[in-house]
């Protein structure tokens, strides 16, 4: 722990206990909007490699990939990657081989997380590969497991999932019970790996970047540079301040962010935002996720009445017939049941179909505002873009911008990616002075959220340029011709 807290004091941070919450980490000096506060190397990761998608284990790209000759699992691609993978793949491959084929490939991407975390411990034990203040088992250990909290048919599925690990490894002296509380830890604390447009690639565990708690109302964001995992300021951080990041999505009411929490990690949440919500913000948790007002010229909000039997509209007063409401919520979750399929199988047009009809029918059920509607529309912006439907696209893209911008914080890098998707639809359909409001709005945000060196934000400013150049010539060209 001393060598740990040294190591931090270098980057202005010491590790904390609070009463409520356990460990936190504290910063020891001024952070400014848009600093790394601390980044980490995975102690251990695996891309989420699947029968018809594969990553190199190395950088998680997709491209140019070559198979492990012997163990037929690890893809890699290049001589780099495999190179600086080599020592925690050789043993891995040769545990690997112990395996028949069938058990080998039907391995998951969990168990394999597991096999890597112990075969870096042994490495580090072995003094094969370094162990540092901020990189080693002891780390792991001190990382909280919540097994008491854990009902009894998880601690089983934990208890089997140990057991295959054991299999695997087959070393003598190794703790199940332990292998077991490892994988309830790593459910509390890995992160889930992704690009620099908040797409998945994988998990990683990061035992410093797990001491981190969460906030509804983060002042700090986690994003990904390769595997590398970066914790930036998303505003001023004053000295002696608890760093924090937001682990779920945020949009949505209180309810929905507290059941997310006590789920996945086992919490219930006391941010500043959760206790507002908890107390004061009926209306906002209604709009977000309740129903509208059946008066088409009212944007009030409906609770229910004294009987259960009915919704009122808290401006107008018009009452809505529960049983209507159940209705068309019901058909919303039979088409949805069978858009998502259309989906999943890649059958575009027919998705595009169902999902607008399902759009129809959410605008008659829900507040303009909602979270599902806004759902909705993100997959049809999805469904628009694979479809080549620019105008489309573009349409539903500026529709979830509205909704981004009340359920989302100004810096929030969601709501900076939608401005950046937005601005590249303005690009292709020719709305240059469109694309520069949109990029350059993109920009504001990314550039704090992910850094201003990053290859991305590169690109982005680099699209940003072309806009204007382009804008000047069109303008140039208009005088010429007067």
């Amino acid at each position: 722990m001393e060598d740990l807290q040294s190591a931090l004091a270098a980057r202005g941070l010491t590790v904390s206990t609070l009463p409520e919450k356990g460990r936190c980490l504290v910063t020891t000096r001024d952070f400014s909007s848009g600093d790394v506060i601390i980044s980490q190397e995975p102690y251990a990761s695996v891309p989420n490699n699947s029968p018809v998608s594969s990553r190199c284990d190395g950088c998680f790209a997709s491209s140019n990939l070559k198979k492990c000759s012997a163990c037929q699992v690890v893809w890699y691609c290049g001589s780099t990657c495999q190179k600086s993978e080599w020592k925690l793949h050789r043993l891995e491959c040769q545990v690997l081989l112990g395996l028949d084929n069938d058990k080998r490939k039907s391995i998951t991407p969990s168990i394999r997380l597991m096999v890597k975390l112990y075969l870096r411990r042994k490495l580090q034990g072995d003094q094969a590969i370094p162990a540092t203040a901020t990189d080693n088992y002891s780390l792991v250990e001190a990382l909280v497991s919540h097994m008491s909290d854990i009902d009894e048919k998880q601690l089983v599925l934990y208890a089997q999932m140990a057991n295959l690990v054991n299999l695997i490894l087959q070393w003598p002296d190794i703790n199940i019970k332990e292998i077991a509380e490892n994988f309830s830890k790593l459910a509390c604390n890995a992160h889930t790996i992704c690009d620099s447009e908040l797409k998945p690639l994988g998990t990683g565990l990061y035992p410093v970047v797990s001491i981190i708690n969460h906030s509804c109302l983060p002042n700090s964001v986690l994003v990904f540079e390769e595997k590398m995992a970066v914790v930036r300021a998303v505003e001023p951080i004053p000295k002696g301040t608890e760093v924090l990041i937001s682990y779920i999505e945020t949009a949505g009411s209180t309810a929905t962010r507290q059941k997310a929490l006590k789920e996945q990690y086992l919490f219930t949440c006391t941010c500043s935002r959760c206790i507002k919500g908890l107390k004061e913000d009926i209306q906002e948790n209604a709009i977000l996720e309740g129903y509208r007002c059946k008066n088409d010229m009212c944007k009030g909000f409906l609770l229910r009445d004294s009987d259960n039997k009915a919704f009122i509209c808290q401006q107008c007063g018009h009452v809505r017939d529960k049983e209507e409401i159940r209705k068309i919520a019901s058909e919303v979750k039979s088409l949805s049941d069978k858009a998502s399929i259309s989906l999943s199988s890649g059958n575009y047009l027919e998705a595009s179909s169902m999902y607008k009809t399902i759009e129809q029918l959410q605008m008659k059920l829900s507040h303009s505002l909602s979270v599902n509607l806004m759902r909705t529309r993100e997959t049809l912006l999805k469904i628009l873009m694979e479809l080549k439907d620019w105008r489309g696209a573009l349409h539903y893209c500026r529709l979830t911008i509205t909704v981004y911008q009340r359920v989302y914080p100004a810096i929030h890098p969601l709501l900076g990616l939608q401005y950046y998707t937005c601005g590249k639809l303005e690009w292709l359909l020719e709305e240059t002075e469109n694309a520069i409001e949109s990029l350059t709005k993109a920009i504001d945000i990314l550039r704090i959220t992910h850094g201003t060196n990053t290859p991305f934000i590169k690109e982005l400013l680099l699209k940003l340029e072309e806009a204007r150049a382009e804008a000047a010539y069109k303008t140039r060209s208009a005088k010429s011709w007067d």
